[in-house]
């Protein structure tokens, strides 16, 4: 299957986005008295490339970039870990730093792993059956639609997954609502931005995928009829 030059461009602005947020995820921040993980500076740009992705490339290519995203996530996370195991030199005193700032806890691991996949694949499904649903009009309602839908489960699965049991109940719910709600807010304001970058690609790619024919499982492999040309 050939890609063109402008898919592996959004794919490696997907990719990156994800990366960036785990990664400066650990750092908590206060936005007007909101506490939040710092990764939401950049975590809802993720699902706006995940929106282009299904809008103009459909479910199944989406499908495909997701899954590299957890793989190359994954390999962020073994790559920093083994260099933590790793026996510092004797004159380097930033081991205690390292593993503050890049040491990963099986719990929170597990739950960033969990939110990530059903979010971002509830995310493109939910877009791509609303794009036939509304034939291809309205795609505001479809990026901020799925969005809803995509933040909810991840904000609703990371809290509890991480969480549960170490915070009080009220604590979880406002962390989930508040994640949720910042997150959804986020893309809404990037809508703009999100209309320019599908009208461009689609008329530079000559597509505009409409998922009629695909397989909607998460592991499945593209179907060859899934690719709508225009013109």
């Amino acid at each position: 299957m050939k890609y063109s030059k402008w898919f592996l461009i959004v794919a490696a602005f997907f990719i990156t986005a994800l990366l960036t947020a785990n990664i400066i995820a650990v750092k908590l921040i206060d936005v007007f008295g909101l506490i939040m993980p710092a990764g939401v500076i950049i975590f809802p740009v993720s699902y706006i490339f995940g929106d282009v992705l299904t809008e103009v490339y459909g479910y199944a290519r989406a499908r495909t970039v997701i899954w590299l995203g957890f793989l190359c996530n994954l390999l962020a996370v073994i790559a920093i870990t083994v260099a933590q195991i790793l026996p510092a030199a004797a004159f380097w005193q930033g081991q205690g730093a390292y593993e503050t700032i890049l040491g990963y806890a099986p719990r929170l691991l597990l739950a960033s792993f969990t939110a990530y996949v059903v979010g971002e694949f509830a995310n493109s499904y939910v877009l791509a059956k609303m794009k036939i649903a509304t034939r291809g009009r309205w795609l505001w309602t479809r990026t901020i639609g799925s969005t809803l839908v995509g933040q909810g489960l991840d904000s609703l699965l990371f809290i509890l997954i991480a969480f549960a049991g170490t915070i009080p109940t009220a604590g979880l719910l406002s962390a989930i609502i508040t994640q949720w709600l910042v997150k959804s807010a986020y893309e809404a304001l990037a809508t703009p931005i999100t209309y320019a970058v599908t009208s461009f690609l689609k008329r530079e790619e000559g597509i505009d995928v409409f998922d009629y024919d695909t397989s909607f499982n998460p592991i499945s492999t593209p179907h060859p009829r899934a690719i709508r040309r225009i013109g």
